[in-house]
């Protein structure tokens, strides 16, 4: 089989370098804590110091990482980057979510030096990683999908070709802008239907029996009422992925509603609450 790495073994990573393991991969694992790597160790996989370690011999890499900054330290330092102990011919995939300009910028370096590039992003988050039921979102050459898309789906239920590199990191996006709005929204409207003395729970149940409601809807808007934040994508990175997509606009005037929202969410981050769950915005505006 082919020989994997895997670097980055945050809440994301961990679970789909396992599923990776339990598909019969041949593993070596990279993290900047190797503490983060002690279980998938455990049942195989074998941990490298560096990245370029990781990456020797590798018939494919897979990096996931916070954003641009984070994955063009991992694949191109220039003494322990993954590209520096990458063979040719050998397939980078970038499974963090960047910029679409950082995502073309890091595959252009990287098929320079003979290695082939996907950018393939992720929807989900830590129940649908956990569940192997992850989308993968990949732009790149399709023929290179083609031959590790059975890599992708041993750690997602689908992958889905977007089209040349940064595609992949463009749909990312605009899933992302998608839900983040909608979580806004709703987290205002609860503040509206407070003070206007209805129960938001009761009338929100109302809109979500119209084609206005949204599956993601019902999960946040009881994660809103119910006070529970705990962190699956937080605010904080939410923010982040506005930014990138304001970035690919051109200027907060060429998208002023995505703008807005990610205002909310800035506001959410300096109130204190940057690592909680997105649905944390609703504590702008509940109770007031």
């Amino acid at each position: 089989m082919m020989q994997i790495a895997f670097l980055g073994l945050g809440a994301m990573g961990s679970r789909m370098a396992a599923h990776l393991l339990s598909a019969g991969y041949p593993l070596t694992v990279w993290n900047r804590t190797p503490a983060a790597a002690a279980e998938l160790v455990s049942r195989g996989a074998r941990l490298a110091a560096t990245p370029r370690e990781a990456a020797l011999g590798a018939d494919i890499v897979v990096v996931m990482v916070r954003d641009d900054e984070a994955a063009r330290a991992v694949w191109l330092d220039a003494g322990q980057g993954a590209l520096a102990g990458m063979k040719a011919g050998a397939v980078a995939i970038d499974s963090s979510t960047l910029s679409f300009e950082g995502s073309r910028a890091l595959g252009a370096a990287i098929e320079a030096q003979g290695v082939r590039f996907l950018d393939a992003p992720v929807s989900g988050s830590r129940p649908q990683a956990d569940a192997g039921q992850l989308i993968f979102l990949v732009g790149g050459d399709q023929a290179v999908f083609a031959q590790v898309e059975p890599v992708l789906k041993a750690m997602g239920s689908a992958a889905h070709y977007a089209g040349p590199v940064g595609s992949g990191a463009l749909v990312k996006l605009a899933t992302n802008t998608l839900l983040g709005v909608q979580v806004t929204v709703i987290a205002e409207l609860v503040g509206v239907l407070q003070r206007n003395g209805m129960d938001p729970a009761r009338a929100l149940e109302i809109v979500g029996s119209t084609a206005v409601w949204s599956p993601y809807a019902s999960r946040a808007l009881p994660s809103m009422l119910a006070g529970d934040f705990r962190p699956q994508f937080p605010v904080e990175l939410v923010e982040k992925d506005f930014g990138y997509v304001l970035r690919a606009a051109g200027s907060d005037a060429a998208a002023p509603t995505i703008a807005a929202a990610r205002q909310v969410f800035a506001d959410t981050a300096a109130a204190g609450f940057g690592a909680e769950q997105l649905t944390a915005v609703v504590k702008l505006f509940a109770g007031k």
